[in-house]
């Protein structure tokens, strides 16, 4: 930068140096145009300051203003103007001389700063060879990690598809051990199928010999209560008798009589009709409810059923005798100590009005206190 201004200046200098005398030359006859004295001698206009102004200036000419114009001599050079110009070329030259002398004091600054500049080239060009370099090896680089992830891409791959067929295959291992372990739970399940079917029929078989043994003692239950009750028949139709030699001697229905030094008791009895007459008829249908089930309870807490030993009432002295609906017991049977106060913890019905559940031996009888009348009977209903 410095070198084009340089440069620009010494062109400046050469130029001025031809077109200062020229200008001088071609200004000099413009000079001759100023204002003329008296004599006829021109005057500059620099020196209008030495002119006399007024009066003073009309009084010094000696021709009046009314006189025609003198022919005007011709024009001579002005040798101050020439003067000028060759003092302006002398300052151009001096001046030139100057920045040749300062050119010459400055050119080994300027061989110093053009040999730093070479240099700075010299190392821009290092620089960029460096960069150029370090470009090429960065893509070197590059290119070899792209390969290296290309290749860890592709190991990568490898093992996962490796690892893909080792759980397929571990798959199919366990669908084949759960298709394994189906099976032997279905063989299984089959095999107890089988084995419960089994104890099924030994259990039918069972239950059918129970049925029949259950069936055999009831047709020798029954047996025994159609032979007890003609017994009782007979028992009943005796006391009938004795009852009617009572009556003949002057007892009526709802007198009272004791018994023997026992408790007194009603001796009249009631008949059907008027033995419901103030409460519900007995159903014999509860078998048929399954709350009622008491033998399926008992076969599941058959402890609860073990009472412990039967005592019969003092003044009893006949042992067991098997009674059936219809018949009356004997007012020792169904005292109160022989109720039933909870009869759902055997899973029997409710009694209800005057009518009571007893126990009577393994029995258990379904009585009206009334009468002692039998209204239901459960044989060997106790262990």
């Amino acid at each position: 930068m410095f070198k084009r201004i340089m440069l620009a200046g010494l062109m400046s200098a050469t130029v001025l140096g031809g077109i200062v005398p020229a200008y001088a030359q071609e200004r000099a006859p413009r000079g001759e145009r100023g204002m003329r004295n008296g004599d006829g001698a021109a005057v500059s206009r620099g020196n209008r300051m030495n002119q006399p102004r007024g009066d003073a200036g009309r009084d010094a000419g000696t021709q009046p203003r009314a006189q025609p114009p003198r022919q005007m001599a011709p024009a001579q050079p002005d040798n101050r103007l020439r003067g000028n110009a060759a003092r302006a070329v002398e300052q151009a030259r001096e001046r030139r001389e100057q920045w040749q002398a300062g050119r010459a004091e400055r050119r080994p600054g300027m061989d110093d700063r053009r040999g730093d500049r070479r240099d700075g080239r010299q190392d821009w060009r290092n620089e960029r060879q460096d960069r150029r370099a370090d470009r090429r090896d960065d893509r070197q680089d590059q290119r070899a990690d792209r390969q290296g992830d290309r290749r860890d891409w592709r190991s990568d791959r490898r093992d996962d598809r490796i690892d893909w067929r080792n759980e397929r295959q571990d798959r199919r291992a366990d669908r084949r051990d759960d298709r394994q372990d189906q099976r032997a739970d279905r063989q299984g399940d089959r095999r107890d199928w089988r084995s419960d079917r089994r104890d099924d029929r030994i259990d039918w078989r069972n239950e059918r010999q129970d049925r029949r043994a259950d069936r055999r003692d009831d047709r020798q239950d029954q047996r025994a209560d159609r032979q007890g009750d003609r017994r009782d028949w007979r028992s009943d139709r005796r006391d009938d008798r004795i009852d009617w030699r009572n009556d003949r001697r002057g007892a009526r229905p709802g007198d009272w009589r004791w018994t023997g030094g026992r408790e007194r008791v009603d001796v009249r009895r009631f008949d059907e009709r008027t033995r419901w007459n103030n409460q519900r008829r007995w159903d014999n249908g509860w078998r048929q409810d399954r709350r009622y089930d008491w033998r399926s309870y008992r076969n599941r807490y058959g402890d609860r059923y073990r009472v412990g030993r039967y005592y019969a009432p003092r003044g009893w002295s006949y042992g067991y005798r098997s009674f059936s609906v219809g018949l009356f017991l004997n007012d020792l049977l169904y005292a109160n100590n022989y109720w039933i106060n909870d009869p759902y913890a055997y899973r029997l019905p409710p009694a209800y009005g005057t009518l009571r559940w007893i126990r009577y031996y393994d029995d258990a009888l379904l009585v009206d206190v009334r009468d002692g009348y039998v209204v239901d009977v459960i044989r060997d209903f106790f262990w």
